[in-house]
């Protein structure tokens, strides 16, 4: 039995032998790296569902860099900072983003957590143009928006600068109102108070919106005696567990300092974050790109470490048992070594 084709029915046969292969080499690529991805070892880190380590995340997974150090990559979404530090705790995930204050009291219990730096104090004290203030002398008698809660170790800080060059509480002579951050950037701006201290990307919002700001955490901390960058925010995972998992946790990290670095250089992937940061303008995502690029940690050493434990008597002072619990000194240990150059 014979059969004839037609032109076009010849045409579609030729498309087809050429179109095959790819299908079968993207097929097998495909299958390739889910089965390379299976082979790698596993890290799962735990992250708020909204927070700013997403866009890291991000990076890694979108130019697979976590596969280039050799692990598998594995995200988990947490609803709050509390459901993180139970998902660790109960070993539901490996890593989680959390501040070596956290870390230092556990340790202090028993607990053998530590802390490899994420991101470094930033931002610092917001107000609107037309609040009057220049400065802390101008913050008497006014109400402040914190974010944090009254141990939010922004609060702590300018409270001790207060302290340092007034001689006196900003806790005593003005009047903090704790609240979330979003709310908190709506009532300033609908000039419900004159002033914020929230979290960095909230006041690149509001920098964005024309807002100023007019003490520097960078100069608070100068002003107490502490010279060098602290990194307040980290990943936390367990020492034993890195111990055992050294490749693994140092392949992670590498992956987190590339994605770093990608976002500190690259304009364009930030374009590319868009829909995930959801900034509303233009403006609004140069504010935190460049927000959050000020936070890049650098180098860490000793002389970091040194400054922590500075940071740490200081701040102990004024936020008590609620902060550091009954360790009045940093629990040794608390850095990973691993982070330290």
């Amino acid at each position: 039995m014979f059969f004839s084709f037609s032109a076009s029915h010849r045409s579609k046969l030729r498309q087809a032998v050429f179109i095959l292969p790819a299908l079968v080499a993207v097929f097998f690529l495909s299958f390739g790296e889910a089965v390379l991805a299976a082979d790698l070892p596993k890290i799962r880190v735990g992250a708020l569902k909204f927070g700013t380590v997403n866009w890291e995340l991000n990076v890694i997974k979108h130019l697979k860099l976590a596969e280039k150090e050799g692990v598998d990559l594995e995200i988990v979404p947490l609803a709050s900072k509390n459901a993180a530090a139970v998902a660790l705790q109960g070993d539901a995930v490996d890593v989680i983003v959390t501040d070596w204050f956290w870390v230092s009291r556990q340790r202090s219990s028993g607990r053998n957590y530590v802390f490899a730096p994420y991101s470094i104090i930033a931002g610092g004290l917001m107000v609107r143009d037309d609040s009057g203030i220049k400065g802390i002398e101008d913050l008497t008698g006014k109400e402040i928006g914190i974010a944090g809660g009254p141990v939010d170790k922004s609060w702590l800080l300018l409270r001790a600068y207060s302290l340092n060059t007034r001689g006196e509480d900003l806790a005593d002579i003005a009047e903090p109102i704790y609240g979330a951050p979003p709310l908190l950037n709506k009532l300033i701006e609908k000039n419900e108070f004159p002033a914020v201290l929230t979290f960095w990307h909230y006041q690149a919002r509001l920098k964005a919106k024309g807002l100023k700001q007019v003490i520097a955490i960078d100069d608070v901390l100068r002003e107490l005696g502490v010279e060098t960058e602290v990194p307040i925010i980290g990943w936390v995972f367990r020492e034993d567990w890195a111990m055992k998992n050294r490749a693994t946790i140092d392949g992670f990290l590498k992956a987190s300092m590339a994605a770093n670095k990608v976002l500190d250089t690259s304009d364009e992937e930030w374009v590319r974050l868009r829909s995930l940061i959801r900034p509303g303008d233009e403006e609004t995502l140069i504010a935190l790109r460049d927000g959050y690029r000020a936070g890049i940690p650098g180098a860490f050493g000793k002389a970091e470490v040194s400054s922590a434990e500075s940071l740490y008597s200081l701040l102990g002072k004024l936020g008590g048992r609620d902060l550091v619990g009954d360790s009045a000194t940093m629990a040794p240990g608390t850095f990973w070594t691993g982070s330290i150059n």
